[in-house]
């Protein structure tokens, strides 16, 4: 950086630039590279007013143009990274990626090598134009996006179009902190080629996938649908599932109880089996009965009496699967808000007492590993906590089971400094943040400490040759549990399992806790009991949240970071959907299903998607070419496809019947077809009865008709009710007549626009899916708000009309859309019916308990 000195030594020459022509010469280089400058702040004034003022001036030591320009993904971790930097750097954001396949086509040249077309996305054309002209004047250029396979495609993308001979840097970083973004700066890396083909091979993979199979599903099953080659075998396994569900045949068995009693301590026994060493399955009604008999009213001896002290481990740093199983667990996020929140704390949080952190380490790692020094804060912080009975004897270095690839590169996720504590900043976070940081924080603080010590007893008695088990453990030192225990450690734990192989829990009725001091040779009478209980096996758990994240893991489909995609994109299609948090599929998503893993085969197989993966990952070692996997895939793709064309069926004409009578006529019935905004009742009679009704699947397989809901005016046509109906783009009304009367209308809300007095707000969605409001007399008035209006007089200027909003620092609340006064959502009428409901339904459940 150039002195003071230096710059008022450059001000004199330039005032007497007209004696020598060396020195007018330089005046005129100057002169030539503001012009430039200037041009390029232009161009860019309505976004970035600050920066045309520093590239028309000089900013303290440095002279114009003389910044370093680094680029990164998103605009909160820019914001972060300024901060870090200070002067001398131009901080842009690329908004995630800049290019892609086009939308309109194919995009891949299969016979020209697999070439790709990519084109800049929609609405990213102003945004690379910035970071062009910025990249004009920057004397270094630095680019940031994120650590991951996306990122280094990010990054070459952004190289690609910036141009030039210019020299730039790639620089990666775990944390958005100051060290380590620093760190990054002062030692950049160059692009990664590998990772970057490994991006592409990915994208070109996925992309024909679902451009050729899609179409072919357009005209064998409905127009519209698609399919994916990590979605679509995600949707397999769930389908699966459903399948042995369904198959199951539940079986009887039954378990033998009883409670005795010592020094006033009541303690259960559970029937164990015929020998001391063997567990007996009780399926025979007529066998429990002999058993019951035999030990009616008689003593228990006890035959055995064991004590022995067991370790318990704790469990590295969160990897991102891990973290969205336990945030859904404990948390009951999906895996899309967990990775969103992350998201957040990654890239920074404006904190009251040291502005903006980043509080996170990278959220999309499959590492366990610590780094040296933050380890050693780390038990330093245990140390100084806890006290040393708590920090682990050594330092515990953690491993990643099996042989998916870890990039070692990354970390665990985790703090970025542990003197910001959950407590430390509290109010700064949003409540979702709150929580998931208290997460992370706790299951890393636990990775470090020492074990728990448990002491666990098992008590054997027997009766004619009957034999019985009590168990009883206590915590003796509670080590890590202190801070952290799993979600599945938990469980076992309430149901008094605990780990214990040899205490099964089937039942899960089995009590956990202090056993009295039993001594062998001892006998008890039951004073409750011995009583059998029945129990049927149950089928195998429908996928939740964490458990369809741990399946796509072990099998290998996809990544942890595309997880919440994934699960998303299954939900989105109409192929799943959610019922009491379990995933069911839906009758149109069996039947793609099945459709595709007989035409395709080899793209649905869980073993190829999972293969896929690793071939990704060698070709980002280095160890294999790109279009070689690409040629390969395609030579057997190819020839299944021709194939698919011809002999898939034909299900568009196919109804599934469901066994329910239409409420409209008298002898149809309703059968399941699919439209274009999903699955629906239709009566079997039709076109005589055009009956259509909503349904609702539930888990046992039973179908609800859903209520209508109707709209709050009549057809403007033929005067019958509207029906709320929900579309691609949102929602909108019908006629309870259709298709007779074929009026469709955009869904308003019953508030006249205030502005014209004609039209009403119309809920629409944006082109990027965000819901606003816009009146229906558009074009002619285009009044509109993103937030909701309701009816509501502004106290400070008579507007009619306010806005709701919820922030962080104002709580609900209406704002006015003229003057911004805000309103307290508890003083307006609407607050106020909301507290009443709120308060009548405490009231029943208080009736009902």
């Amino acid at each position: 950086m150039a002195s003071s000195e230096a710059v008022e030594e450059k001000k004199s020459s330039k005032k007497t630039a007209k004696k020598t022509a060396a020195k007018k010469a330089t005046s005129k280089k100057k002169t030539a590279k503001k012009k430039v400058a200037k041009k390029a702040a232009k161009k860019t004034a309505k976004k970035v007013t600050s920066k045309k003022k520093t590239s028309k001036k000089k900013t303290g030591k440095r002279d114009l143009g003389d910044y370093s320009l680094v680029i990164v993904e998103s605009p909160s971790k820019a914001k972060t990274i300024k901060k870090y930097l200070g002067r001398g750097y131009q901080v842009v954001a690329s908004n995630g990626h800049i290019k892609d396949l086009p939308k309109s086509k194919l995009g891949v040249d299969i016979k020209d090598n697999f070439q790709i077309d990519l084109v800049p996305i929609t609405g990213k054309k102003d945004k690379i134009e910035r970071i062009q002209e910025l990249a004009k004047d920057a004397s270094a250029i630095y680019l940031a996006p994120d650590m991951d396979r996306e990122g280094e495609a990010i990054a070459h993308h952004l190289a690609e179009e910036i141009g030039g001979k210019k020299k730039m840097y790639r620089v990666v970083f775990n944390a958005v902190t100051k060290s380590a973004v620093n760190n990054a700066i002062e030692n950049p890396t160059e692009l990664n080629k590998s990772m970057y083909e490994s991006q592409q091979t990915r994208r070109i993979l996925d992309r024909l996938v679902g451009y050729k199979i899609s179409p072919i599903l357009w005209d064998k099953v409905q127009r519209g649908i698609s399919a994916g080659r990590v979605q679509s075998v995600a949707l397999r396994i769930i389908v699966e599932r459903e399948d042995e569900v369904n198959a199951f045949i539940p079986e009887q068995w039954f378990s033998i109880h009883g409670v005795c009693e010592k020094d006033a301590q009541k303690f259960e026994v559970k029937y164990y089996g015929e020998s001391d060493s063997k567990k007996t399955d009780l399926t025979d009604k007529d066998f429990v009965d002999k058993i019951l008999k035999d030990v009616q009213g008689k003593d228990l001896k006890v035959v055995d009496v064991k004590k022995k002290e067991r370790k318990q481990n704790p469990t590295p740093p969160f990897t991102t699967s891990k973290l969205q199983q336990e945030a859904a667990n404990k948390l009951g996020y999906t895996a899309k808000r967990t990775m969103m929140t992350a998201q957040k704390l990654y890239e920074g949080i404006q904190l009251t007492e040291h502005g903006m952190q980043g509080l996170i380490t990278y959220m999309r790692t499959d590492s366990v590993r610590t780094a040296p020094e933050a380890m050693s804060s780390l038990r330093e912080f245990i140390t100084d906590k806890y006290g040393k009975d708590y920090l682990s004897i050594d330092p515990i270095e953690y491993k990643k089971k099996g042989s998916s690839k870890v990039q070692d590169a990354h970390e665990a996720i985790r703090p970025t400094n542990l003197a910001f504590t959950p407590d430390s900043v509290r109010g700064d976070l949003e409540p979702d943040q709150q929580k998931l940081y208290e997460l992370i924080w706790n299951k890393f603080i636990s990775s470090q400490m020492s074990q728990a010590v448990i002491d666990q007893t098992t008590v054997m008695m027997e009766r004619e040759g009957h034999f019985f088990k009590a168990n009883g453990s206590i915590i003796k030192f509670p080590g890590f549990r202190t801070v952290y225990l799993e979600a599945a450690a938990e469980k076992r734990s309430r149901k008094g399992g605990d780990d214990d192989d040899d205490n099964e829990n089937e039942s899960g009725e089995v009590k956990s806790g202090i056993l009295p001091e039993i001594s062998e040779g001892e006998s008890f009478k039951p004073i409750e009991g011995p009583t059998d209980q029945e129990h049927w096996t149950s089928p195998p758990p429908r996928y939740n949240e964490a458990s369809l994240v741990k399946s796509l893991e072990e099998f290998g489909i996809g990544r942890p970071s595309t997880y919440a995609a994934i699960i998303s994109n299954i939900q989105d299609r109409g192929y799943v959907e959610k019922t009491e948090n379990r995933f069911l599929p839906t009758e149109l998503g069996i039947v793609v299903c099945r459709m595709l893993v007989e035409s395709f085969p080899n793209v649905m197989n869980i073993k190829f998607t999972a293969g896929v993966e690793e071939l990704l990952d060698q070709i980002e070692d280095g160890t294999i070419k790109y279009k070689k996997v690409l040629k390969e895939f395609w030579k057997d793709f190819e020839v299944t496809l021709e194939k698919a064309k011809e002999e898939m069926k034909n299900l568009k004409k196919q109804l599934i019947p469901t066994g329910i009578n239409c409420v409209k006529c008298d002898d149809g019935e309703y059968h399941i077809k699919w439209g274009r905004n999903g699955q629906f009742f239709a009566c079997s009679n039709y076109p005589d009865c055009n009956s259509t009704q909503d349904f609702k699947k539930h888990l046992d397989g039973s179908y609800e008709i859903l209520p209508k809901n109707w709209f709050h005016d009549n057809c403007p046509t033929c005067q019958k009710r509207l029906e709320v109906k929900k579309g691609k783009y949102g929602r909108f009304v019908r006629c309870e007549d259709y298709p007779q009367c074929d009026t469709t209308l955009p869904y308003t809300l019953d508030i006249k626009c205030p502005e014209c007095n004609v039209g009403k707000f119309a809920e629409k969605k944006s082109r990027y899916g965000k819901i606003f409001y816009g009146c229906s007399n558009y074009p002619n008035c285009e009044n509109a708000s993103w937030t909701k209006p309701y009816v509501q007089d502004c106290p400070s200027c008579g507007y009619g009309i306010m806005g709701f909003k919820e922030t962080k620092r104002d709580g609900k609340h209406l704002e006015c859309a003229k003057c911004k006064f805000k309103l307290e959502w508890e003083q307006t009428k609407y607050g106020k019916e909301e507290l009443e409901k709120q308060r009548a339904e405490e009231e029943a459940l208080k009736g009902n308990d």
